[in-house]
């Protein structure tokens, strides 16, 4: 068995990325047996050479083999190209013909694009990979084949079969093995190792200095994503071989050559994608973690000032954003006080501190005794309106949307007519 460099130098193929290896190492291991594989990919991620490793490290390495899209193929057509054709079979039909499936016996076919093949035409593959069988368009007569086949594809089939595009039969026929290349914005490493080959390649094509990266450059070129994969990566670079007098290539140069890069950047340069999403959910978490800490602080000053203060009209007065803050616009009213039944309020000031160190000393001294003070106003006033939220809320000076809000919050339910 050759090792994974020899494979990569014989069929030019660059890269370390360990899917890539992964893909190359499971071709060379199926290649000595019969199972029919499934390459799957996006693209210009280089698909066709997995059935060119897998049919030169297999037995029939001296027969046929032939690589058919089946995409480029008109439907009316399709059958015809791969099982033949008797003479008169249909318009245009002057002579008899062989299709691929009789050309190629004793060899491999692969079918590339066959996510694109007819219903009725898959019927036919089917009885193919199922006993070899095979009839000619026009023909009644049963012929046998004896091919390999090794398909590819860059759709995703378990959709296909759910829309009812392709038969859940013939990919499991298709699929014994299936081997799925990543696509070029998963194997970042390798991106600087396939630009400077192509580039090396057009200088020698184009007779010309090979182009050279600066490291900005290099660095954009990486963080591109690449949606075209290899076959984008390409075109770049002989665009830019041939077009640019400057043989040393800085990154505003090669932005011009690459479609939409503002929005395919990542968010967070030199990241990885995953580590951009998780700073940005950490960010709002922390922003809703610091406006819930601002609003309890709010809560409690206001709440403390209406514990020492009978009047809560002037309380109003002398806090009006603090007001509209915690309770809304609407419910920004003119409050009136009922003070607790037989229990005195405290009279006592608060310690003079400046407003930082105040919220933060109401925080860590007295984390419960505030907010069972609100709980408290709100019981009472429900008490002495017998339930009836609405004139509860009149006592109270806010909604009875707001009133109905806090009872959910604090659980008061009870409380309730």
């Amino acid at each position: 068995m050759e090792s994974l460099q020899n494979i990569k130098q014989r069929f030019g193929i660059i890269g370390n990325d360990e899917g890539l290896n992964r893909a190359l190492e499971k071709a060379q291991r199926v290649s000595a047996t019969e199972i029919t594989v499934l390459v799957a990919g996006e693209s210009g991620v280089g698909k066709e050479n997995i059935p060119k490793i897998i049919h030169q490290f297999s037995p029939r390495k001296h027969a046929k083999y032939i690589a058919v899209n089946c995409g480029a193929i008109p439907e009316g057509t399709i059958d015809s190209e791969l099982f033949g054709h008797e003479k008169g079979a249909f318009t245009g039909a002057t002579a008899t013909r062989n299709g691929y499936f009789e050309v190629a016996h004793g060899g491999t076919i692969f079918l590339d694009e066959v996510g694109e093949l007819p219903l009725t035409t898959q019927v036919r593959l089917l009885r193919v990979l199922e006993n070899g069988e095979f009839i000619k368009v026009g023909s009644s007569k049963v012929q046998k084949t004896d091919v390999r086949i090794v398909a590819a594809t860059n759709l995703n089939m378990k959709e296909a079969i759910k829309k009812g595009k392709f038969r859940e039969d013939l990919y499991y026929r298709l699929s014994t093995v299936e081997i799925h290349l990543p696509p070029l914005r998963n194997r970042k490493e390798d991106i600087p190792l396939l630009f400077r080959k192509f580039a090396s390649d057009f200088a020698q094509k184009y007779k010309m200095p090979t182009l050279r990266l600066e490291e900005e450059a290099q660095l954009l070129l990486v963080q591109y994503q690449w949606s075209g994969n290899i076959r984008q990566l390409r075109n770049v670079a002989e665009q830019v071989s041939v077009l640019e007098k400057n043989r040393v290539l800085n990154a505003a140069t090669l932005r011009d050559y690459l479609p939409n890069m503002g929005s395919q950047l990542p968010a967070v340069i030199g990241g990885n994608e995953k580590e951009a999403d998780f700073s940005s959910e950490r960010e709002i978490l922390y922003k809703v973690l610091f406006d819930m800490k601002s609003d309890l602080n709010d809560l409690k000053k206001l709440t403390h000032e209406l514990m020492e203060n009978e009047n809560l009209t002037s309380v109003q007065k002398n806090n009006p954003e603090l007001i509209k803050k915690i309770y809304g616009e609407e419910d920004n009213k003119t409050l009136e006080f009922i003070p607790p039944e037989n229990k005195p309020i405290n009279q006592q000031p608060p310690p003079p501190v400046n407003d930082y160190d105040y919220a933060e000393t109401v925080i860590e001294e007295e984390p419960l005794s505030l907010l069972d003070k609100e709980i408290e106003m709100i019981k009472l006033a429900l008490k002495r309106s017998n339930g009836k939220r609405k004139i509860a809320a009149k006592e109270l000076g806010i909604s009875e949307r707001t009133l109905y809000r806090k009872i959910k919050q604090f659980d008061l339910n009870e409380e309730e007519d």
